[in-house]
């Protein structure tokens, strides 16, 4: 039965009971019309009778909703600039906070795609300092055979490799594991197989498995594994399996090769693996956290002399992969948060004052019987309405904005690809919307029904009492506004700082005019080929009309992390014996891996009390450069000589070192001439004697400060050279130098692919994250001033429309314009300076959290507090100052006529 035919049964059931109560009056004697009046008073209110039988159908409920809702449609058509404005406020708040958190939940809450992914740890050895370190390759074995916490472990390492198919090289991201890789991480190919045990071992047949998206885009999509053949690193490489889409393990990677191809490195001092393990099911991370620290300390006793494992630390994978990135990223969902709740309070505001114009609406009805929850239930539908189409915008506002935050956010950015508008973050915006609604229609509910009806009825409407609460509600509302705003402008403020200070900072490097070359070298044993190549390379760029300076090395500054580093030693040459002078010969000749276990001992015995010794001792970044490298960036020479063409394979090894190694290392004495042992660095155990002292430069980041550096010379350290940066300074254009570089490439060396930039767009590159954090910071920060502006702007012009009266007796007992303009203009003030002093304390409290992201400058910065307190001090006088006019300009004959 639908709702007319039951308004039918229920209007004859009453016309049935008049009928019936007349008819036994006028038997008891009354006249027919006396019978019908008395049989109406003692019905009473007829509607009031319709309403509650319609209460007690089990279909009301959809009915009031029903009616609810239309009626706030109808609301939304008869004030249209409320309903666009309300609308698009929470558009954009609700748009803002859903783009940023499909970031959030893809980078740091979507669960691995992997299987059991919350039982995936990552591994770290802890050295005597308590640094986490990567694995050496005998620490990992044991672990590996000793523990019983662990289902499997599995260590790797990854690079960029140059990769040629059919007959095109290019710069692929690949990673070499170790067994067990598939089992830990539960992942096994789609089309064709794992590593065979002779694929696993030093010196076995290469082999490679691919991505899918790189099966299907580079090499057609084959099915007939057996017809692809890849080149990498100039290996000849047989792709034997796919693995599944979305697999990318570690990030960006597209090719998988065997771990066990490479010799182990002997020293357990040798850092150079990263360790993934997977937990027993009915073990916990607490459980194997404290078995692995007591193995560790165990395999450390057995081999104290040659290992610097104090424990083992173990973290989730998922939160190891992003703990770069996860403070920068919840500031930044906080910020949209703060941003949202500007948006609401605007909202709340408008919604305040369309409540205060239908104060006589709301008495009229509350008289003739609405409760106060019918008329809450109808604020809530209104909210709801007006929630539900912000929602909507909102997603769409998401959708269109997460592709541009996806091309705006730094690279380094882990699991960008898996950040998406996924059914977890439409949940999310569903669950924001309501709970917004709620907010909104409840707090404007309270206040709008919180006047006494009768009162209201008796006054016709023309008391102030309900516009007084509405404006000094809406007043608080605006200062909170103003709170969260100066809150958000001192975040924007400090980044910006933070920022200034970041691009002063002299990285002890020129940037300017200069091109750079990245190579990615064969991995072959031919390094002789690779040296002849980079010789002519370099030889070449140097005739190039404009070049004043060419140079190389094995990573340019702030590229990849800066350089390796390890420990050195200073050491006489006159401490070396007979036969370790000839091991270090024959190592030279043919590589540490050739020697006999009995050599490599003798060996290890000899240089083990070495890197004992703490005041001969010290950690150094290591980086194997060219003649030309120090000249092309402008890097100052402070004493002794730089590389130049005498520094052949066969001379005696040079090196030359930053000025902060020659500080700590011999700060009374002179550097030059005294020898230097860094062969755990490349195997070349060679020593090196310092001809050089260059000023410091900050390769790793500009906000790290520099690092003691030794350079060594390509041409005399070329063993294990897998990459090479070229600059070139001078006023030449990108394309010639490209067009040059691929030229003797394509004759000597035609697999090495080359990457072209310029210096200023590899600095630029470093700075991606701080500039992706000021940027939404502060576009968030002046969204939410724009919203703070429009709300004091609504709250005065509202207020002065509502003191129209008051303000014309003002004006006609003497009241000047410019008094009245005053008078407007202090309350905004008052209201502005209210919301400031909110802002500071609620900023001095929350700002900490931004200490990771700033640099050299305090969380508490002065200058950024009174700067953001006089800008929100002058835009809040600004946005008061048409209302402030406007109510100057009132005639007052015309305002005491007002209502």
């Amino acid at each position: 039965m639908n709702r007319d035919d039951r308004d039918k049964e229920l209007q004859q059931e009453l016309e049935s009971h008049l009928q019936m109560a007349a008819q036994d009056r006028v038997d008891r004697g009354q006249s027919p019309a006396d019978a019908s009046a008395a049989a109406l008073r003692e019905l009473g209110n007829e509607a009031q009778i319709r309403e509650v039988a319609r209460e007690m159908d089990s279909w009301a409920w959809w009915e009031r909703l029903h009616q609810d809702l239309r009626f706030a449609f109808r609301l939304m058509r008869r004030n249209p600039v409320f309903a666009v404005v309300s609308i698009a406020t929470l558009t954009l708040g609700i748009g803002a906070a859903t783009a940023i958190f499909s970031v959030v939940y893809g980078v740091l809450l979507r669960p691995l795609p992997y299987r059991n992914a919350d039982k995936l740890v990552r591994l770290w050895e802890v050295n005597p300092k308590g640094n986490r370190v990567s694995f050496s390759d005998l620490n990992f074995n044991d672990l590996r055979s000793q523990n019983a916490s662990l289902a499997g472990v599995f260590k790797f390492w990854s690079s960029v490799d140059p990769v040629t198919f059919n007959n095109e090289a290019q710069r692929i991201g690949t990673a070499y594991v170790s067994r067990d890789f598939f089992d830990v991480m539960g992942i096994h190919p789609i089309i064709g197989r794992e590593f065979a045990p002779e694929e696993q071992k030093v010196n076995g047949s290469p082999a490679a498995l691919v991505s899918y998206a790189y099966w299907q885009q580079m090499l057609g999509g084959r099915h007939d594994l057996s017809s692809l053949l890849l080149k990498v690193s100039n290996q000849s490489t047989p792709v034997i399996g796919v693995l599944p889409a979305g697999f990318y393990f570690p990030d960006q990677t597209q090719i998988w090769l065997a771990n066990e191809l490479h010799p182990e490195t002997p020293s357990r001092t040798a850092h150079n693996w990263k360790v993934i393990g997977r937990i027993h099911d009915g073990s916990s991370l607490n459980r194997a956290q404290a078995e692995l620290a007591g193995l560790a300390g165990r395999i450390t006793a057995a081999n104290p002399q040659d290992n610097d494992m104090a424990s083992v630390q173990m973290e989730p994978l998922r939160q190891a992969l992003t703990n770069d990135v996860r403070p920068a990223l919840l500031v930044l969902m906080a910020v949209a948060g703060l941003l949202l709740l500007v948006a609401c309070a605007n909202v709340t505001n408008l919604m305040l004052a369309q409540a205060a114009a239908r104060s006589n609406e709301l008495a009229v009805r509350a008289a003739l019987g609405a409760s106060r929850s019918r008329l809450i239930r109808q604020f809530l539908a209104e909210a709801f309405v007006l929630c539900a189409c912000g929602a909507i915008g909102g997603v769409f506002l998401a959708y269109t904005a997460v592709p541009v935050l996806l091309q705006m956010a730094p690279k380094n950015i882990p699991r960008l690809r898996e950040v998406s508008l996924s059914l977890p973050v439409l949940l999310f915006a569903i669950a924001l919307s309501i709970l917004v609604a709620v907010a909104l229609g409840v707090l404007t509910a309270i206040r709008a029904t919180s006047t006494d009806p009768q009162r209201a009825l008796a006054k016709g409407g023309k008391s102030q009492g309900a516009a007084s609460l509405s404006e000094r509600t809406g007043r608080l509302i605006v200062a909170g506004q103003l709170a969260v705003t100066m809150l958000l402008l001192i975040g924007a403020g400090l980044l910006a700082r933070s920022m200034l200070r970041v691009l002063s900072v002299d990285p002890g490097f020129r940037t300017d005019n200069i091109v750079a070359l990245e190579l990615a070298l064969s991995n072959s044993d031919n390094q002789q080929r690779r040296v002849a190549l980079l010789d002519q390379l370099l030889s070449e760029l140097r005739t190039l009309p404009g070049v004043t300076a060419a140079g190389g090395s094995d990573t340019l500054p702030l590229t990849h992390g800066g350089y390796s580093d390890g420990v050195f030693a200073v050491l006489n040459p006159q401490q070396l014996s007979d036969k370790s002078r000839q091991l270090i010969a024959r190592s030279a000749a043919n590589g540490t891996e050739e020697l006999s276990q009995s050599d490599l001992k003798d060996l290890t015995d000899f240089f083990i009390p070495l890197f004992q010794d703490k005041e001969h001792t010290a950690d150094a970044d290591y980086a194997k450069a060219s003649d030309g490298y120090f000249q092309a960036l402008g890097i100052p020479l402070k004493r002794g000589r730089l590389f130049n063409e005498s520094d052949g394979p066969d001379s005696p090894h040079a090196a030359v070192i930053s000025e902060s190694l020659a500080r700590q290392m011999w700060p009374k004495d002179d550097p030059l001439g005294h020898t230097i042992e860094f062969g755990n660095m490349d195997g070349d155990l060679r020593l090196l004697t310092v001809v050089g002292v260059v000023g410091d430069i900050r390769e790793a980041s500009i906000e790290a400060p520099p690092r003691p550096t030794i350079y060594v010379n390509y041409r005399q350290r070329s063993r294990g050279l897998q990459k090479f940066g070229i600059v070139v300074h001078g006023n030449v254009t990108p394309g010639t130098v490209l067009e040059t570089a691929r030229r003797i490439i394509r004759q000597l060396e035609p697999d090495t692919p080359v990457k072209l930039s310029t210096l200023d767009e590899v600095v630029a590159e470093s700075l991606s994250s701080r500039r992706f954090n000021l940027a939404l910071v502060a576009a968030f920060s002046i969204t939410a001033l724009l919203l703070a502006i429009v709300g004091i702007y609504g709250v005065l012009a509202y207020s002065v429309a509502r003191r129209t009266r008051e303000i014309g007796v003002r004006m006609a007992l003497g009241a000047t314009s410019s008094s009245v303009v005053r008078l407007v203009l202090e309350r905004a003030l008052l209201t502005a300076a209210i919301g400031v002093v909110a802002g500071a304390v609620m900023a001095f409290l929350m700002t900490r959290w931004l200490r990771s992201l700033l640099y050299n400058v305090s969380a508490t910065d002065a200058l950024t507090y009174v700067s953001v307190a006089l800008i929100l001090l002058a835009v809040a006088l600004l946005a008061a100052f048409v209302p402030a006019r406007r109510a100057a300009k009132i005639d007052p004959m015309i305002a005491l006529r007002y209502q």
